[in-house]
C-alpha cells in the first residue's frame, strides 16, 4: 500500500470589513498555486477565504515585500486594497517590538507599489491609510443585459469597476453583478459596484467581485465607488462608503486616492495539502 504524507502549508487568516484573506509565503507551496488557492479557500472543505495573498521577498528597493493576489476561483488579480491592508497588518505583527519598526509598510503589488501608513495599532485590529495611487475614470457606458440595458461608469483603480449608480439595491442584483462580470466588453472581466448615494458624505455599496462573487467589502471597489461619486456630483472627498463589512473612508487628492480603514488577524493555522 502506498502512503501519501500531506504537506502542512503555514497560514495566516485576516479581514478587512469582512473582505478575508489567507496569507501565505510563496516559498511554502511547489506546483500550482492556483489549484492549491482554490482548495484552500473553499468554504466546506478548505479553510475559506476571497482569496490568497502569496507573499515573497522583493528585488525592489523601494519595497518591503511583495505579494501576488489569487482568487478564490484559482484566477489571478492585479490587486485587492483589502487584501494589502490585510498583508500589512501581518507585516507589523510579524515586526512587532523590533527597533526598526516604522509607521508604514511598502507592498509591492501587480498594480505597483502601495504605500500603507499606520494609524492605529491594537495588537490583532490595526488601521491604515493606503496610498493607492491614481484613478481613471471613462464615460458612462451602457450595456445591454438579459434583463435591459444599464448605464455605468468604467472606473481603474489599478485592477477594473464598473460602478452603477442606483435608487435601491435590486433584489437580485447578484444575478446583474455576474452577468455584468462576465459580459463580451471587458476582456478580463470587471468588478462590479451598485452604489446608492446617501448624502455628499456617504455612499452604501454591494460588491460583485470577478473570481470571488458577492464580497462583504472591497478596498478597489470603495475607492472605484467613491471617484465615480465624486466625479459624478453624487459626493464630495472624503467619503464614508458603507458595504456589508464595514465602512471604508475614501480621500481623493490630486488625483490620488488614499484608502482608509481596519484589518483584523483572525488565526493561524497549518493546511495539510497533498497536490
Amino acid at each position: 500500500m502506498n502512503v501519501v504524507s500531506a504537506q502542512r502549508i503555514p497560514f495566516v487568516k485576516a479581514t478587512a470589513c469582512g473582505n478575508d484573506f489567507l496569507i501565505i509565503e510563496s516559498a511554502q507551496v511547489d506546483g500550482d498555486q492556483a489549484e492549491f488557492t482554490r482548495k484552500i479557500c473553499d468554504r466546506h472543505f478548505g479553510v475559506g477565504a476571497d482569496g490568497v495573498e502569496w507573499i515573497s521577498l522583493t528585488a525592489n528597493a523601494t519595497a518591503d515585500i511583495q505579494i501576488q493576489l489569487i482568487n478564490a476561483d484559482g484566477s489571478a488579480a492585479e490587486i485587492s486594497g483589502n487584501g494589502t491592508r490585510c498583508v500589512a497588518a501581518h507585516w507589523f505583527a510579524e515586526h512587532a517590538g523590533r527597533t526598526d519598526q516604522r509607521d508604514r509598510v511598502a507592498i509591492e503589488t501587480d498594480a505597483g507599489i502601495k504605500v500603507c501608513v499606520l494609524t492605529r495599532d491594537g495588537g490583532t485590529e490595526f488601521e491604515f491609510e493606503t496610498r493607492m495611487g491614481q484613478a481613471s475614470v471613462g464615460d458612462l457606458l451602457t450595456l445591454r443585459l438579459g434583463g435591459g440595458d444599464v448605464t455605468g461608469i468604467p472606473v481603474s483603480t489599478g485592477n477594473p469597476h464598473f460602478v452603477v449608480f442606483v435608487e435601491g439595491f435590486p433584489p437580485k442584483w447578484q444575478e446583474q453583478g455576474a452577468e455584468i462580470g462576465s459580459h463580451a466588453h471587458f476582456k478580463h472581466g470587471v468588478n462590479v459596484e451598485f452604489v446608492k448615494a446617501v448624502d455628499p458624505e456617504n455612499i452604501e455599496i454591494r460588491i460583485f467581485e470577478r473570481g470571488a462573487g458577492e464580497t462583504q467589502s472591497s478596498g478597489t471597489g470603495s475607492c472605484a465607488s467613491a471617484v465615480a461619486a465624486i466625479t459624478s456630483g453624487r459626493a464630495k472627498s472624503p467619503v464614508q462608503v458603507h458595504a456589508p463589512g464595514g465602512i471604508q473612508t475614501v480621500r481623493w487628492e490630486s488625483g490620488e486616492m488614499l484608502l482608509g480603514g481596519l484589518a483584523k488577524l483572525i488565526c493561524k493555522g497549518e493546511f495539510l495539502w497533498q497536490a
